[in-house]
């Protein structure tokens, strides 16, 4: 049997805000995210002679390459996943868990690389959103158009590579999770209509200004986006979450960032990972410091990352 195995390095996925939902006609979902090197995630697999799972995240591991499997994944492997985020809490694991898995397997047997959309069809991902996808493969700050009735996953309108000195402070209260599964698709579909001006601006806002002021590393102008984009297209989802940010804390929690100073404040996903925008690594560190003794913040855990402008890492060894 061979001893090749293949080390798989994903970063974690900021999501920013989807652009619409439930509008008749046209495109729907859409939206803007990031990818960030940490939490971030390592699956390393090998040949063996039945599928073994050990590691962290063993039993949604299990579920993803059993799919693989049935898909003609091939099931002789042994999966180990040494480093992984949390999940149900913004940040995209599931998605860059699948992707790495369905990667690695695809590079032990020797096939070439996948794209976005192969890779959609073998991870079973890109439903609405295809930030992660891209993500994954690209890294950067993306901006997807959101897709058709006969689209598969949503194209790519704009990528961006992230200024490699700026930092994201991920702020993440313990014990809470955001939606997921059928009940994140059972509040997809109560939602009502994004008024067609509010995706109107979240588009002018992503493609204007959020995606050109990170190519030219206008931290200022980024920042005040940000926490516009991030606001609107939280108002997509108040129904659900009772306001653009999901809960009275999560809004807390905001505006005290905002007060210290950070201006690209918001909420990842359905967090409750919010994230802080800093120019650079010391002045990131002393923002959390400063922020934690303010909110009293001794049930978050907490992440400096910087972006992750190259995706995920595919790496071979004997």
């Amino acid at each position: 049997m061979s001893s090749r195995v293949i080390q798989v390095t994903a970063p974690s996925r900021l999501h920013f805000g989807i652009l619409s939902v439930n509008r008749s006609g046209g495109r729907q979902f859409g939206g803007v995210g990031a990818m960030v090197e940490l939490p971030g995630l390592q699956v390393s697999i090998r040949p063996a002679e039945r599928l073994e799972i050990s590691g962290l995240l063993v039993e949604r591991t299990r579920r993803i390459a059993e799919s693989l499997s049935r898909d003609g994944g091939g099931a002789h492997c042994r999966i180990e996943v040494t480093q992984a985020p949390p999940e149900h809490v913004g940040l995209g694991t599931g998605t860059q868990l699948s992707m790495a898995i369905a990667a690695a397997l695809n590079a032990l047997a020797g096939r070439p690389p996948l794209d976005a959309v192969r890779f959609a069809r073998c991870a079973a991902r890109g439903e609405r959103s295809a930030i992660g996808l891209y993500g994954f493969l690209h890294g950067g700050v993306l901006f997807e158009a959101g897709k058709t009735e006969t689209e598969e996953i949503s194209p790519l309108v704009a990528r961006a590579e992230l200024p490699a000195d700026w930092r994201f402070v991920l702020i993440c209260p313990r014990g809470e999770f955001g939606l997921s599964g059928d009940a994140e698709r059972r509040a997809f579909a109560a939602l009502p209509p994004v008024p067609e001006h509010r995706s109107t601006t979240l588009e002018r806002l992503a493609g204007d200004i959020l995606l050109p002021a990170a190519a030219r590393a206008d931290f200022e102008t980024f920042s005040e986006a940000l926490y516009e984009f991030g606001y609107l297209a939280g108002l997509n989802f108040a129904q659900e979450q009772g306001g653009p940010f999901a809960g009275r804390r999560l809004e807390s929690l905001v505006a005290t960032a905002r007060t210290l100073g950070v201006r690209g404040v918001g909420q990842s996903s359905w967090g409750p990972t919010l994230f802080a925008l800093c120019p650079n690594s010391s002045t990131a560190a002393e923002f959390l410091k400063r922020f934690i003794e303010v909110s009293a913040g001794r049930d978050l855990q907490t992440w400096i990352s910087r972006p992750n402008n190259s995706g995920a890492k595919i790496e071979a060894a004997e």
